[in-house]
This record gives structure tokens, sequence and C-alpha cells, in this order.
């Protein structure tokens, strides 16, 4: 029996690998992208920020296209767990709880993007719009949403996380793929979990934004050396 069938992927995992490369570099570099349009402004400053919102005027379009984003990237991760799904053992098993985790991340993903791309931005318009009488009260309307998106923004990171740190463990554990990956994997996942964290306990700070920087630099570098390992 030959030992390359231990170390080397038939066609089909290798062509699911390629399929998973293109879905996660693609939607991680729409979302990136995309997110550049967001409105900016100093996010727990709220009587700024919203009036900042409440001018916007591509605010949907922008936070559907950053769902569009990462539904690819998280489809592109249950395309990998049915790539790994030849290994044996524990690789196989992570694998397929990480993709599970994927999809409750892209519901809770799409469920925060209801939040904030539509409730709040119809909260701030109705602050933005009411006569001096009403303001407090939208306002606060407005503020309780933003704590809603805190909490969805927070699981969602969570979630994401995890799938990361478990897509990590399996592929350390597959032959055929350079172990560093999944090293990478993991530190991704790890800056998720940052994310997840911040956001539940501080909100949208400065020390947030390091974190996503951090886990699109992270996702982008596992992303490209695995899509060189799927061309070997």
């Amino acid at each position: 029996m030959s030992t390359n069938r231990l170390t080397e992927p038939s066609d089909s995992p290798r062509n699911l690998l390629s399929l998973a490369c293109r879905l996660l570099l693609g939607g991680q570099i729409l979302y990136i992208v995309v997110t550049q349009f967001h409105a900016g402004g100093d996010a727990n400053d709220h009587h700024h920020i919203f009036a900042t919102y409440a001018e916007n005027a591509i605010w949907g379009a922008v936070h559907l296209g950053q769902f569009a984003g990462m539904a690819m990237l998280l489809v592109g991760l249950v395309a990998l767990a049915f790539a790994l799904d030849q290994e044996d053992g524990p690789s196989r098993w992570l694998g397929r709880v990480g993709a599970a985790v994927a999809v409750a991340a892209l519901a809770l993903y799409g469920a925060l993007q209801a939040v904030d791309g539509v409730a709040l931005k119809q909260a701030v318009n109705a602050w933005a719009s009411a006569p001096e009488a009403e303001k407090a009260a939208r306002f606060a309307s407005a503020e309780a949403i933003r704590w809603l998106e805190w909490g969805m923004r927070s699981y969602q990171d969570f979630a994401m996380g995890l799938a990361l740190l478990l897509f990590a463990a399996s592929v350390a554990r597959t032959a055929w793929i350079s172990r560093p990956v999944g090293w990478l994997m993991g530190l991704c996942g790890l800056a998720y979990l940052a994310q997840g964290w911040i956001a539940g306990t501080q909100g949208f700070t400065p020390a947030q934004s390091v974190a996503i920087v951090l886990s699109w630099v992270l996702g982008l570098a596992w992303m490209i050396w695995l899509a060189v390992a799927a061309r070997r």
C-alpha cells in the first residue's frame, strides 16, 4: 500500500479545498473593501455618531455588502470542512463541529446586520427628524438598539472565533496542509474572541478596531497560505 495516500488528498478533496479558498479569500476581501465605505467616527460617542449615521445615504447597501462578504467567508469554512472530511479521527470531527459553529456564526451575523443595518438606521433617522420634545425618547430608543447591537456583535465574534479555533485544530492535524496554517487560523480565532469580549464589555472602542484589523491581517495570511497549499 502506498504511503502517499496518507499525506496527499485525492482529487475531490483538493477541488473542494480550491473552492473553499476562493470563497474564503473572496469573502474576506469583499468584506474588507465594503467596510471602507462604512460611516466613520467615534462609535461610542452616540450623539455624534448617530447624527453621522442619519446623514449616511449608503448605509443599507454597505451592510448588505458586508453580509454578502461574511456569508461567502463562512460558506468557505463549510467547504473547507468537506475538504477535510477525508481525514480520520479527531481532525474530521473537529472540522464538522467547526462547520456547525460557522453556520451558527452566519445566522448571528444575519441578525446583527438586521439590527445594525435596518433597525438602528431607522431609529437614528427618527431621532434626527423628531421635534425637540421627542428627541430624548428617540435617542434613548436608538441607544437601546445600539446596545443590542453590542450584544449581537459580541456573540457573533465569539462564534466566529470558536469556529476558527476548531478548524485550526483540524488543519493542524492534517498531514497535507502545512501546520503553520493551523497556527495562523488559531491566532485569527483568538483575535475574534478578543473582539467579542471588547464589544460585549466596552462597545466599539479603538481596542476593538485594533482587534478587527489584526483579524483581517491574520485571516488574509492563512487564507493565502491555504490557497498556495491547494495549488500544489
